[in-house]
């Protein structure tokens, strides 16, 4: 029987939730790929930490790269430069590679597949946990145009905007909750600004239209500054408040965006809470396509993981992974939309300072109470609504800045 060596770099959450799965389901994988798959090696910082393993544990990284045993590694330590420099010493000792790392593949998407090429590489867990996006848009529908791509991306914010409407409970509160039950970190910055989002939209964007993509090329904004009062005068409306990556694309160019949106009930985005994840995406043969599950948690991820993982096995991994990228996007600006905005006036007296401002786009409804102000546009290019509300902030007459 054909033995297949796994080496694991980094033992938290994902990598044990790798070992259990490995271990609880040896025949079914046995039976799936052909071979028996082993972890012999796990390399963590602090080894004291890791007992009753019957593998070795260690803190040094080339007794795992020099393993001639070790075919394939994974690794699941995140940051960005330390694990590019594990790919980089991976793929030079002709091993296959599996990580979870979104952020170091959105910084060095290029290297890693100038590196992999004719190697193996596996990168399903960095997007959606564990939803089988990366595989859908490079594999199952690569023979799709695709006129947009919509998303929840992000677990932790979605389930701080459910948790905020279903129970009535503030920002902060939420966010509080999230932690609580492991959904976010100490720090949530990354998941609140968009960032993470971000990334994850790059690489789904890259696999779908084959483009060379940077994060500059991507509009980015979070939940930051979201109240509940935003989240109800949506509701009101028939509308629920998610935070989207969206890629559209036409003649015109590809537009990328993360940012807050508000979605009518009855679409399929709209009903997905919690922390899970979801895309949309409609491409020219299959029509739209729509998946939605739980995208976050050690499980999840490391059930994409071992997916990887059976489909290196499976497969002599002689094309590239990551495909071919043209050399460039063409970028075109964001189409015409109707905005909510929000924000709070220093004095009543600056209200019609504001209207003034705002009218030269057109406001379809207005909302005051106080000092506080709700309203929607019209349909408007975003430039022409940057520039008033550029206007709006140069009255010196908020207390905060707009929310949009």
């Amino acid at each position: 029987m054909k033995t297949i060596g796994i080496g694991l770099v980094g033992l938290g959450v994902v990598g044990k939730s790798v070992v259990s799965i490995l271990k609880e389901s040896q025949e079914k994988i046995h039976a799936s790929c052909g071979a028996l798959v082993e972890i012999k090696c796990a390399v963590v910082r602090e080894v004291q930490k890791y007992q009753g393993f019957d593998f070795l544990i260690t803190d040094c990284f080339e007794d795992l790269l020099e393993d001639p045993s070790i075919d394939i590694v994974i690794e699941l330590v995140g940051g960005v430069e330390y694990p590019f420099e594990i790919a980089k010493k991976v793929f030079a000792k002709k091993k296959a590679f599996i990580t979870a790392n979104k952020a170091m593949l959105a910084h060095h998407f290029d290297e890693l597949a100038k590196l992999s090429q004719g190697l193996g590489f596996g990168f399903e867990a960095s997007v959606c946990g564990g939803l089988p996006v990366i595989e859908l848009l490079r594999d199952s529908l690569v023979a799709n145009d695709f006129s947009y791509l919509r998303g929840i991306l992000n677990g932790t914010s979605n389930y701080i905007l459910t948790q905020m409407l279903e129970n009535k409970q503030s920002f902060d509160s939420s966010i509080a909750k999230a932690q609580e039950l492991g959904y976010a970190e100490a720090d949530p910055s990354l998941d609140i600004n968009g960032l993470d989002a971000g990334h994850k939209l790059l690489i789904l964007a890259r696999l779908a239209y084959g483009v060379k993509i940077e994060l500059k090329d991507i509009a980015i904004s979070g939940i930051e500054g979201i109240e509940l009062e935003d989240l109800c005068f949506a509701k009101e409306r028939g509308y629920q408040v998610k935070l989207l990556g969206i890629a559209e694309n036409d003649e015109n160019g590809l537009d990328l965006r993360v940012h807050l949106a508000w979605i009518k009930e009855n679409y399929n985005l709209a009903q997905v809470n919690g922390v899970k994840n979801a895309l949309s995406l409609s491409g020219n043969y299959v029509g739209e396509v729509f998946v939605s599950g739980v995208g976050a948690g050690g499980l999840a991820t490391a059930s994409s993981v071992v997916a990887d993982l059976i489909n290196l096995v499976r497969q002599s991994p002689i094309y590239p992974s990551l495909g071919g990228f043209k050399q460039c996007i063409k970028r075109k600006e964001a189409p015409k939309s109707s905005y909510y905005v929000r924000f709070k006036l220093k004095d009543s007296g600056a209200f019609e300072k504001s209207l003034k401002a705002l009218q030269k786009i057109g406001i379809d409804e207005v909302k005051r109470e106080g000092e506080r102000v709700c309203l929607m546009t019209k349909s408007v290019k975003e430039s022409d609504l940057e520039l008033a509300l550029k206007e709006l902030k140069q009255h010196h007459s908020l207390l905060r800045i707009p929310i949009l």
